[in-house]
């Protein structure tokens, strides 16, 4: 009697197989973007133990462990071959999203103090993620595409404290806040493009610039 195929391995099979020049380079930005979350993780981790508070040094932990974990997922799927462990990393990859959106969440939330909203955003965001997350490693046949409206509704929650965040923050920061999640959702677009060549590169670009656009605004809340 014949196996029955996982069925994240079979939708991953219908995708356009990439080149070899857009491996290349998806593996260039994977490697540049762990370099940065590495290097500079490191960094303001080690500051913030050295000048914050230990309410921050805890959020930039998890803030930094979430970001590596997400371009370590992301890159160990991305140039794995087709197979059964692809189809496994796809749900890794996947879930890890949505702990970088609310590990991205934490230091900015946290740096709001004792506000209601902050409080109640941060519980949300939290609280959604862990259910993309369930929902990713043990239902991901039936949360395919689904997952991209609930990566945005999170991403885009912080509008909901943006009075607090404005009055808390400096206008750069903000600023670097928005355009992060510009970035982000910018990159969707190329998510769901697959026929245009070097889609994936693109898409993981858009990532790293909304990543590093908010790791500059989580450095200057936490440290400034």
């Amino acid at each position: 009697m014949r196996d029955r195929e996982h069925p994240m391995a079979h939708a991953l099979r219908q995708r356009r197989p990439f080149t070899l020049a857009e491996l290349i380079a998806d593996g260039v930005v994977h490697g540049v973007g762990l370099a940065v979350a590495i290097v500079a993780g490191t960094v303001l981790i080690t500051l913030a133990a050295l000048h914050a508070e230990r309410g921050d040094i805890a959020a930039v932990g998890i803030y930094v462990g979430s970001f590596v974990m997400l371009l370590a997922a992301s890159m160990a799927f991305n140039l794995c071959p087709a197979g059964a462990l692809k189809a496994w990393l796809a749900r890794i990859d996947q879930a890890a999203i949505f702990l970088f959106i609310a590990g991205s969440y934490t230091p900015l939330l946290m740096a709001l103090g004792d506000v209601p909203i902050a409080d109640r955003l941060l519980i949300f965001v939290w609280s959604t993620a862990i259910v993309g997350v369930a929902l990713k490693l043990l239902v991901p046949q039936h949360f395919g595409r689904m997952a991209i409206p609930f990566y945005l509704a999170i991403g885009w929650s912080g509008v909901l404290a943006f009075q607090a965040l404005a009055a808390a923050l400096p206008a750069t920061v903000v600023g670097l806040i928005v355009a992060g999640g510009i970035a982000y959702s910018a990159g969707v677009i190329f998510l769901l493009w697959e026929k245009l060549a070097f889609q994936n590169v693109l898409w993981h670009g858009c990532v790293l610039v909304g990543a590093v656009l908010h790791l500059v605004a989580i450095f200057n809340t936490v440290l400034g």
